[in-house]
């Protein structure tokens, strides 16, 4: 599959780029970054992959999280793709910020007029790690998912579902129980219609339930003051006495600031804490 860059920027002695490809699960052209740390020149390296939330595009996290220091230190690439189908000219996709572009809540819509497009669970569990397989060193035995309030849900879905996949599945205020909260009501009703098992079968609480083993491991960081947590769309308790009920180990950090001030703190901000798994 083709990929056409479209930046390229020199930091910490490796590259953050930005390619464009077109997207057969999605049908549209998608754009990802992708950060080469300087390891990457001589041999393999294991592969992060970030899930950004509501709104952002693969932008928001290269420049704002201050990741890629760490990235370099430790032998990182790290890859951060869109968080839904761009200009697919689909009746009602640019009315609300939460739900069509912008929103794909990393799922496989089974609902017209959204599931010729909007397919982000199998774009970021197949479809990406394969391009990025074929065209950069990357070493596919390890790898690890991390992801941002709708993107924790995504990371935290996607490593549930697919068992053994990843090494370690990190969030900061994730959606955790989707389907209990209006965020995850509003996206799921669209997306995958009025079956509830369709929706659970996206919701990380419920999936956890069922989850084979205890072997993987699970971080959350969740900012006290955030204002999605105490709004009730956030949910992390529900997902936390899931785990617990399963035996299933999970590290809860509830950080004295919001999530994002925290997140995007810069240098000392919170992303440096998630990387570690893998390495």
């Amino acid at each position: 599959m083709a990929l056409k860059q479209i930046s390229s920027n020199k930091c910490f002695e490796g590259f953050q780029k930005v390619f464009e490809h077109d997207s057969i699960e999605l049908k549209c052209k998608m754009r990802f970054g992708i950060y080469l740390p300087p390891k990457a020149e001589i041999g393999k390296c294991p592969v992060l992959y970030w899930l950004s939330g509501l709104t952002c595009t693969e932008q928001n996290f290269i420049t704002k999280s201050g990741f890629h220091q760490a990235a370099a230190e430790h032998g990182l690439i790290v890859v951060a793709p869109d968080t839904s189908p761009r200009g697919c000219n689909i009746e009602g996709e640019d009315e609300s910020w939460d739900f069509g572009t912008g929103a794909g809540f990393y799922v496989d819509a089974t609902e017209e007029p959204w599931k010729t497009n909007y397919r982000m669970y199998s774009y970021i569990k197949d479809e990406l790690p394969k391009l990025i397989k074929a065209n950069f060193p990357a070493d596919s035995e390890r790898m690890s998912i991390f992801g941002h309030s709708m993107g924790g849900h995504g990371a935290l879905i996607l490593a549930l579902k697919n068992p053994g996949k990843y090494k370690s599945v990190s969030a900061f205020a994730p959606i955790c129980n989707p389907v209990q909260c209006p965020w995850g009501k509003k996206a799921f009703g669209g997306y995958l219609g009025s079956d509830l098992t369709k929706w659970e079968a996206y919701d990380a609480t419920h999936l956890v339930k069922s989850y084979p083993d205890s072997h993987l491991d699970i971080l959350i960081d969740q900012g006290k003051d955030d204002q999605f947590l105490s709004a009730g769309q956030l949910l992390p308790d529900n997902f936390i006495a899931a785990c617990t009920e399963r035996k299933i180990p999970v590290v809860f950090r509830l950080q004295q600031a919001s999530t994002k001030k925290y997140l995007f703190g810069g240098k000392q901000g919170g992303v440096v804490c998630c990387i570690h798994p893998i390495i």
